[in-house]
């Protein structure tokens, strides 16, 4: 959690931050191989040099960013969870429950789907 210290100090709202904190050590916790870093201003986590997950903060949502593929894959689950999401991200209101085993398939998917990825992105 110390490489998301400074990031988390930056968010001006209470609650907003405390939320954010929560699914950034939760991440850590249950996926504790990936490694936590900073990029383009947010926190994100990475496996062997390849994303896996990002998160930024907003007005009104947690943005939540496993690259289009996860979304893809898990479209029907994060309408069920009753987030919105585009091809890039999804977002969690503030006002609305984290779900986090939603969370952990998604990154438990680009896991896998990304074990012999070369490349920070997908191609």
């Amino acid at each position: 959690m110390e490489a998301f210290t400074e990031y988390l100090a930056q968010i001006d709202n209470p609650q907003q931050r405390a939320r954010t904190e929560e699914v950034l050590a939760w991440v850590t916790k249950k996926f504790p191989n990936l490694a936590p870093k900073i990029a383009w201003n947010q926190p994100m986590f990475t496996d062997h040099g390849t994303f896996i997950i990002g998160f930024s903060v907003s007005k009104h949502h947690l943005a939540v960013a496993p690259e289009t593929a996860g979304i893809n894959h898990f479209s029907d689950e994060i309408v069920q969870a009753g987030y919105d999401h585009t091809k890039q991200l999804v977002r969690i209101r503030w006002d609305r429950p984290v779900d986090f085993s939603l969370l952990e398939k998604i990154i438990g998917f680009n896991i896998l789907d990304k074990a012999d990825c070369s490349t920070f992105w997908r191609k």
